[in-house]
């Protein structure tokens, strides 16, 4: 359950890493306010998992996920680059994020 929990952590971090965007600077009262929400949500969620997952696996699968789902939401929203050189090193930190997962019991020492 700890690792759907950090999953869903992972994704609201791509929920407010793309709605900063949105906020405009914290001008846009419903963005800012949705934005707001994921970041709580998606820290709440990561303190949860690390209940079980140790800290710096749970860290950088959070932050992986993050990286990765805003990158391909920028290149989905915003027109950035689809060069084969970025996808092949988002792949590389998929690649990291499941190894991670295989090599990490889930429970804290």
């Amino acid at each position: 359950m700890a690792w759907t929990i950090l999953m869903i952590a992972g994704v609201l971090e791509c929920g407010w890493a793309v709605g900063l965007k949105y906020t405009e600077g914290f001008s846009r009262p419903l963005p800012t306010l949705l934005t707001l929400l994921c970041m709580v949500a998606s820290v709440w969620l990561l303190s949860v998992a690390m209940k079980t997952i140790p800290v710096g696996t749970a860290y950088a699968v959070w932050t992986g996920i993050g990286a990765v789902g805003v990158a391909i939401l920028g290149m989905a929203l915003f027109g950035e680059s689809r060069e084969w050189t970025r996808l092949l090193f988002l792949m590389l930190i998929v690649a990291g994020i499941v190894g991670l997962k295989f090599v990490s019991p889930g429970q804290a020492p």
